[in-house]
């Protein structure tokens, strides 16, 4: 009978299954991965985060040539097994879990670097949770057509990949969002080729109180489907937002997600303007399968 140990966490009601395996040595199929995360016969959650060395995968290897202090891979994958680039909620969940286990140490106000398969990521300690820096963001050039359930006519999409890829389409009111049923994919016309999640927003009214800027967001992952938070969505809607106020819209942003608030932040670096997420960690229990 082989032994299965796992924690659960969330960031904002983003929700992962944590499996340590430091030295690499756990191999799971993509069906065992769904079965991880279906929520009626598995443990349950949005993803599935493998905690290994980056010495120990080749993407890990890859990295540590150029940053040496990446010592951690976030190796994770959807809710249906698939394999994602980044998570900016997990990213956050999968630095607590380290601290908490003795795996790392950063004092507050430091940061760790991380390896994912966006590239490294640097993940700062605040006093109530973890800002990470989401690297360098960029338009993708696309305006997909989208349509939804309850989504009475397409509305137009603004590609922008933020590590992984986002559509951000812009509603007129809150009720318009509540109303969406996201239980199924929004259609994309024309379909990114590797998928996108989806970011349905709408902007406060005032867009902007103290010099930060207000929306709410629903979202539908690709791989994962509608969940309570996403960060690099909160991330992408946000510049979305910006992009369409003008050049007199602010760089930072308190976004309101089902399952709680995040921020986000742009911001000048050597390579380009980057953008930070910033929100809790929490650790809720740890547990065993058997089989």
């Amino acid at each position: 009978m082989t032994t299965l140990r796992f924690t659960k966490g969330h960031g904002t009601g983003n929700d992962f299954v944590l499996i340590a395996d430091a030295d690499g040595e756990l191999e799971l199929s993509t069906e065992q991965l769904a079965a991880l995360a279906d929520r009626h016969r598995g443990v349950g959650g949005d993803g599935v985060i493998r905690v290994v060395r980056s010495e120990h995968l080749a993407d890990g290897r890859a990295l540590l040539e150029q940053s040496p202090d990446a010592e951690w891979f976030m190796d994770y994958s959807n809710s249906d097994g698939s394999t994602a680039e980044m998570c900016g909620n997990g990213i956050r969940v999968f630095v607590h879990y380290l601290l908490d286990r003795g795996l790392a140490e950063i004092a507050p106000g430091h940061s760790i670097a991380i390896g994912t398969r966006a590239g490294v990521r640097d993940v700062h300690r605040l006093a109530d949770g973890y800002a990470a820096d989401l690297g360098r963001w960029r338009l993708d050039g696309s305006e997909p057509l989208v349509k939804a359930r309850e989504l009475p006519v397409a509305r137009p999409g603004l590609g922008i990949h933020v590590g992984n890829p986002h559509v951000v389409v812009a509603l007129a009111s809150d009720d318009e969002l509540d109303s969406l049923d996201l239980s199924a994919p929004p259609l994309l016309d024309p379909a990114p080729p590797a998928g996108a999640n989806v970011e349905f927003v709408v902007p406060a009214d005032p867009l902007v109180v103290d010099g930060v800027g207000r929306i709410r967001l629903r979202v539908h992952e690709r791989g994962s489907g509608d969940t309570l938070s996403c960060g690099t969505g909160a991330a992408a809607a946000a510049l979305a937002v910006r992009y369409w106020a003008g050049a007199a819209a602010p760089s930072e942003w308190r976004v309101s997600v089902p399952g709680g608030v995040l921020g986000v932040r742009m911001f000048a670096a050597e390579d380009g303007e980057h953008v930070a997420l910033s929100g809790p960690a929490v650790l809720v229990y740890d547990g065993e399968l058997r089989a």
